[in-house]
Order: structure tokens, then sequence, then C-alpha cells
């Protein structure tokens, strides 16, 4: 074997992050430390009391610069620390060999963290911490659970959660998977022949392989998905929205008249109309069903003249029921740029089962839309094209 070639080794990085990333998590690691340790010494009544867990180090740079671990989520680490404190102070108290009470702390404290759900690896240092210390924390007793670490504990916390969420605009605490409410969700939005595969897949997969994965399953859904995504690219090129878009797009202002709009989407067959602004950015979006949904209807009464009264303008200065597209139009509408790969568009309108989408210029001015008849073409006519020229 060459001996050249171990230090390859040394240039593998350990953490997949930018220059950037990298230098805020470590002025938070050292951010965290410092008001650790100045909030525990202004809270602590006794002044002999320690001010911070050696622990705390290790724990600021899962926190910090993997926030998206499992192994950083509040419950393993505010259960591991605690629960390590615990432990540790009972093994120091109880067994006077140094050498069985430090290898029954770490042993123990890891058992428990594993049964409750809450492994945190640097609780286990805080295990051995009253042992290794000696008589000068074994004589503070279980005190020593609340003083330091619980208050190191929960200021990190809370540490934790203001920088990585406000500050370096992470995800922190991660969504963790709850195993009913997955399966409720992929039996009904997900169907057994969905192509490509989904959480539900991912978890069976994890749950067949002793296999560790320090980061959430929502995370490496998302990974993966995007592996997927660049595959798609990859092997089809660069098509992109504005090349299958439809160009001459029908849409309303915000104060057009509900009878008008109507009238647009029956003419010209739609079933749906952006809603833009005078600069022509989308707003909105109006459909059938937002029509429908203002409609009050009972056993006695038919459909059709209620819908007639509904989208015909009132001749009073004052009206009770809406008179502008605006007034029903779906708010919360999803739009894309017109330089968007089609490939964005599949988990958009496969998974999510958008049917429109308005597209964009680079002012968010509206240019087209592309529906899933103008997706599905575009990846036939695409297939069929490589098909011949094989």
């Amino acid at each position: 074997m060459n001996p050249f070639h171990f230090f390859r080794y040394l240039t593998v990085d350990p953490v997949n992050l930018s220059v950037k990333f990298k230098l805020v998590s470590l002025l938070a690691c050292f951010c965290s430390i410092f008001f650790i340790a100045l909030i525990t010494k202004i809270v602590s009544p006794w002044p002999g009391y320690p001010m911070i867990v050696a622990s705390m180090g290790a724990s600021a740079i899962i926190l910090f610069f993997i926030p998206g671990s499992p192994l950083a989520q509040p419950w393993p680490f505010v259960g591991g620390q605690l629960i390590s404190a615990v432990v540790g102070v009972y093994c120091a108290l109880n067994i006077n060999e140094t050498s069985t009470a430090a290898a029954t702390a770490v042993g123990c404290s890891v058992f428990l963290m594993l049964i409750l759900r809450c492994l945190h690896p640097p609780a286990a240092a805080t295990s051995l911490t009253p042992i290794m210390a000696g008589s000068s924390l074994t004589s503070l007793g279980y005190s020593f659970v609340v003083v330091p670490v619980a208050i190191n504990v929960i200021t990190m916390l809370f540490l934790a959660v203001v920088i990585n969420r406000y500050v370096m605009k992470r995800n922190y605490p991660s969504a963790l998977p709850i195993q009913e409410e997955i399966n409720q969700r992929h039996s009904i939005t997900e169907p057994s022949h969905q192509v490509g595969f989904s959480e539900q897949d991912l978890t069976l997969a994890l749950d067949n392989s002793d296999v560790f994965i320090d980061m959430t399953h929502t995370e490496l859904s998302q990974l993966l998905t995007q592996v997927e995504m660049n595959t798609f690219q990859r092997i089809k090129g660069t098509i992109l929205c504005s090349d299958i878009m439809v160009k001459d797009v029908i849409a309303v202002e915000y104060g057009t008249e509900l009878e008008e709009a109507w009238s647009l989407m029956r003419t010209h067959k739609l079933k749906a109309m952006p809603v833009i602004d005078n600069a022509r950015r989308v707003i909105g979006i109006i459909t059938w069903n937002d029509f429908f949904k203002c409609i009050d209807l009972n056993a006695y009464e038919s459909f059709q003249e209620k819908f007639r009264c509904f989208i015909r303008r009132t001749a009073d200065v004052t009206a009770t029921k809406p008179e502008a597209v605006g007034l029903i139009m779906t708010p919360s509408v999803v739009s894309l740029p017109d330089t968007t790969h089609i490939a964005d568009l599949i988990p958009l309108m496969s998974l999510k089962g958008i049917r429109q989408i308005p597209i964009v210029d680079s002012e968010r001015r509206l240019i087209g839309m592309v529906y899933q008849a103008n997706l599905i073409a575009a990846l036939y006519n695409e297939q069929l094209a490589h098909n011949i020229s094989k």
C-alpha cells in the first residue's frame, strides 16, 4: 500500500458546508459557550459551583454545524444531557472504584438514552464529569444536575433555536416524521403506483438496514429528490418552462367583475386564470372552485339561479356578496421563472396536484402558463425524438 494514500484521508471534509457557513457556525459556537458560562454564573446561587460542563463544547459543534442531525434535536440534547448527569452523580456517590464507576456511568447513560430515544454522544461525557472531578463535584450531590447542567442545556437550546432559525436560516428543530401521519398522508396523496420513491419507501429501507444516517428522514428525502431532479435534467437536456408554456394567456385583474371573469372562462374553456396587478405581476389565481365555494345552497333552491345571482353585478351602492375577482381568488399561487427546468414541474404537478402554473419573467411579470398537458406533451415528444434517433 502506498503510504502517501493515507494522506488523502486528511483532505476529506467531514462537514459539507461553505466557508461562509463554517465561519458563522464557528462564531455561533463561540457565542453559545460564552453566554452559557455567563448566564450560569449569574443565575447560580452558589459561587463555588462550576459554570459550564465540558461536554457542552461537543454539543455546540453538533447543534451548530450539523443541526439537521437526529442527534442534535431538542429531545436528544436535553434528555440525553440531563439523564446522563443524573446517572453520573449516582455512580459517583455509590461506586467507590473509579474505573467501575466510569464504565457503569457511561454504559447506563447510553442504555437509558437508547431506551428513551434521546441519544446524544456528548452526554456520555457529562456522566463522567462527577466521577472524574472527585469530591469537588460529588459534594454538590444531585444539585449538579440543575447547576450547571440544566442551566447550560436550557440556555444552549434557546441559542440554538434563535441562531439556527433566524441567523443561519436553517430549519431547526428539524421535522421528525410521525409514523401514523406518514401512513395517512401516503394513503391519500401518494398511490402505490407512484413513480419514484416516497418517504414511506425511504423509512422501510432504513428500517431494513443497520446504517445510521446523520440527518432526518425529511432532509434525506429532499436530498434524494434533488438527486433525481439532477439526473432527470442530465438525461433530458435543457428544456425550460419558456419552451413549453402557452404564451397567449388570458388573465384578469383584481377589480375585474365576477360576471366578466366567468364569461372569459366559459368562452375560452378555461378552468383557471391568473390574477395580475397593473404591472402584470401575478397576485393570485381564480378557478371554478373559487366561484362555487362562495355560493350558499340549500335543498330548495336551484344551483343555476343561485350562481347567476352570485356573478351578476349588484345594482345598489352596497353589496352583500363579493363583486370582484380579487375578493374570491386564491392568493397563494405557485409561479415559476421562465428559466426553470421542466424537471421542477414534475413534483409540483404529480405530487402536489397543481394543474397549471403561471410563468413569469425576471421582473415577475406574467408571460405564460404551463398546464399538465404541456408537460406531458414535452416529455412524450422528447422521448419519441430520442427513440427515433436510435
